[in-house]
């Protein structure tokens, strides 16, 4: 997989390959262990080398400092959360149907990306502010689609809510506060915790059509 050109080009590789995707992937997952475990201060480059048992210069061939490997790790779930309501054209599904599909992607996607996508809720403050912005971008453009598709469905009688704004953030604020107390192998699996969070989130948008399949979309 290429690199997402909102990231800075990393390290000396210029044209990724199958084998060199697997050896970043192997960076990528070594470095979010650590991150998780320790937090990103206390987390140095030697450690991400140690802990693959491998030399500085296969590290560096693709992440020029750990703050790259930490940005790359929290932009996956970035993208998969916030791009969840970029439905085709060709989709004319209700509003309604759009949100429920909607938040259900967003629910999974936070749990499916563990831990990385709690890197950001929980330390802000290790991010460049080029790559906060391009993050806002995506955020923005996810509650503008996001909004639209709740006043729609209000309109239509399926929601019942007063603030467009407030309900959208409410109900994806569930989500974020995962990264507080959730662990996979607690109590609930990872499909189970996604119908409970999605029922509290419909709840929050007021959805009167009554609840969603327990099915997969």
């Amino acid at each position: 997989m290429e690199r997402d050109p909102l990231l800075p080009a990393g390290g000396r590789q210029r044209r990724p390959t199958a084998e060199s995707d697997g050896k970043r992937e192997r960076i990528l997952q070594a470095a979010q262990t650590l991150f998780h475990a320790q937090g990103y201060a206390s987390t140095t480059m030697a450690q991400i080398v140690g802990a693959l048992g491998v030399t500085k210069p296969f590290v560096y061939y693709y992440f020029q400092n750990k703050q790259e490997i930490f940005e790359a790790l929290s932009w996956r779930p970035t993208v998969a959360c916030f791009t969840v309501l970029d439905f085709p054209a060709s989709d004319q599904r209700p509003a309604h149907e759009k949100v429920q599909d909607g938040l259900r992607q967003l629910i999974r996607a936070t749990i499916a990306h563990y831990p990385a996508a709690f890197f950001p809720y929980r330390e802000p403050q290790c991010y460049r502010p080029e790559y906060l912005a391009q993050s806002r971008r995506l955020a923005n453009h996810f509650y503008q689609q996001l909004c639209m598709l709740l006043e729609q469905g209000r309109a239509s009688g399926h929601f019942d809510f007063r603030e467009t704004r407030i309900t959208a953030q409410a109900a994806c604020s569930l989500p974020g506060f995962l990264y507080h107390w959730y662990r996979p192998d607690g109590r609930l699996d990872a499909q189970a915790m996604e119908q409970e969070l999605l029922l509290l989130a419909l709840r929050v948008i007021g959805l009167r059509a009554g609840p969603p399949s327990e099915e997969n979309p």
